[in-house]
C-alpha cells in the first residue's frame, strides 16, 4: 500500500504492534508514551500498582484499559498478560529515580524482580517486542562520553538495580523469539515532568522572578527532550529487527547547569538572581555526563533533533498553558 502521508504510515505501523502494554504509565515517560500511542490509534493497556497516582492520566481514563498489577507478583503479571495477549511491551516502570525513593529493598524488587516477572510473562504469551528503559547511571562516573561498550561502575542501589535489569534483558534475549531491546536513557525532560525536577523548577521560578538556588554551575548532564526520545522508543518496526541490544538514548551533547540557566532565563525573558552553590552537590553530580550515540545512529538511524533551547521553549509554553493547572491537580493527590 502506498501512503503519501508519513504520519498515517507511522500510525498504521504502530497499530500493527497492538495491543501494547505500558508499565509505569503514571510516571513521566510512561505517560508521555501512552499519549503518543493514543494519538496513533493504538490499543493501549497499562499495568499500575494499586497505589499509583493518576494525576498524569486523569484525561485518558476513558480511553485506556488499566490493570491493577504489582510487578513483583509474578502470578498477577502472568494473568494480566494472558488476558491482554500483547504484541508489544514498553517497560517504563521504575523506582529509585527520585531522591525521595530511597527504600533499597523496594528499588531492587521493582527493577529486578518486577522486570524478571514481566519478561517471563511476556515470553509465555508470545509477545513480539519487549522494550526496557534503563539509565545512564548504570555507567557510573566517566571522563569521556559514555559508550555501551564501557565497563559499568554503578554507584548507587538504583544504578545497580537498573544495570541488573539491563543484564536480565540481554540474558533472556539470547534464546528468545521475542525481540528484547534495552535502552539507557540520559536526562529526559519535557511536559508532564515531575514538578520537583530541575527544568520545571527553573522555569517556574525564573518566570516568577524568584531566586534560582543551585549547586555547582559546572555540573553537567546530557539533556534530551521527551518527544525525541519517543520518536525512537515507539518505533516498533525498528525494534522488531533487533534483539539483545543495549543502546544509549541521549542528545550526544553535554550542557552545564550554567548553560541551562542562561537558556531558561533567555526563553522566559527573566533575569532571576542565581545563587550558585546554595545547594550541596548530590552524590551523582559530575562535571562530565554525555552519551556516545553512534550505536543509535548506526542501528536505528536516530539522533536527537530538538536542541536544548528549543526543548526548553516548548516546555515553557506547555507549562504556561497547562502546567500550573496540572501541577495543582497533582497536589490534590496529596503527593
Amino acid at each position: 500500500m502506498t501512503m503519501n502521508n508519513e504520519g498515517e504510515y507511522t500510525r498504521l505501523l504502530a497499530r500493527s504492534f497492538s495491543p501494547i502494554v505500558v508499565t509505569g504509565a503514571s510516571g513521566f515517560i510512561g505517560n508521555c508514551a501512552v499519549r503518543r500511542l493514543m494519538q496513533e490509534g493504538c490499543e493501549v493497556h497499562v499495568l499500575l500498582r494499586a497505589e499509583a497516582q493518576m494525576w498524569r492520566l486523569y484525561d485518558l481514563l476513558d480511553r485506556i484499559t488499566i490493570h491493577r498489577v504489582d510487578l513483583c507478583d509474578g502470578q498477577s503479571v502472568r494473568a494480566a498478560l494472558e488476558k491482554i495477549s500483547p504484541q508489544t511491551i514498553l517497560h517504563a516502570a521504575t523506582h529509585g529515580a527520585y531522591e525521595w525513593q530511597s527504600d533499597a529493598r523496594r528499588i531492587l524488587e521493582t527493577n529486578v524482580l518486577g522486570t524478571f516477572n514481566l519478561l517471563e510473562a511476556a515470553l509465555a504469551v508470545h509477545a513480539k517486542i519487549f522494550i526496557s528503559t534503563g539509565t545512564s547511571s548504570e555507567y557510573g562516573y566517566k571522563d569521556q562520553p559514555m559508550s555501551e561498550a564501557d565497563r559499568l561502575e554503578p554507584n548507587s542501589i538504583y544504578a545497580i538495580a537498573k544495570a541488573t535489569q539491563t543484564h536480565l534483558c540481554c540474558l533472556l534475549a539470547k534464546n528468545s523469539p521475542m525481540s528484547i531491546v534495552a535502552f539507557r536513557l540520559f536526562s529526559i525532560y519535557g511536559p508532564w515532568e515531575e514538578p520537583k525536577r530541575l527544568m520545571p523548577i527553573l522555569i517556574r521560578r525564573a518566570r516568577a522572578g524568584l531566586p534560582l538556588e543551585l549547586s555547582s554551575p559546572n555540573t553537567a548532564r546530557d539533556f534530551i527532550y521527551v518527544d525525541d526520545l519517543l520518536d525512537i522508543l515507539l518505533d516498533f518496526a525498528r525494534m522488531a529487527a533487533l534483539n539483545g541490544e543495549i543502546i544509549n538514548l541521549g542528545s550526544g551533547v553535554q550542557s552545564t547547569l550554567r548553560e541551562v540557566v542562561e537558556i531558561v532565563q533567555e526563553v522566559v525573558g527573566a533575569r532571576s538572581e542565581v545563587r550558585w552553590n546554595a545547594l550541596s552537590a548530590r552524590k551523582w553530580d559530575a562535571k562530565r555526563w554525555q552519551a556516545e550515540i553512534s550505536k543509535a545512529r548506526a542501528l536505528l538511524g536516530w539522533s536527537s533533533q530538538c536542541t536544548l533551547r528549543e526543548g526548553v521553549r516548548r516546555m515553557a509554553e506547555w507549562m504556561e498553558e497547562h502546567g500550573e493547572e496540572i501541577y495543582e491537580r497533582r497536589e490534590s493527590y496529596n503527593l
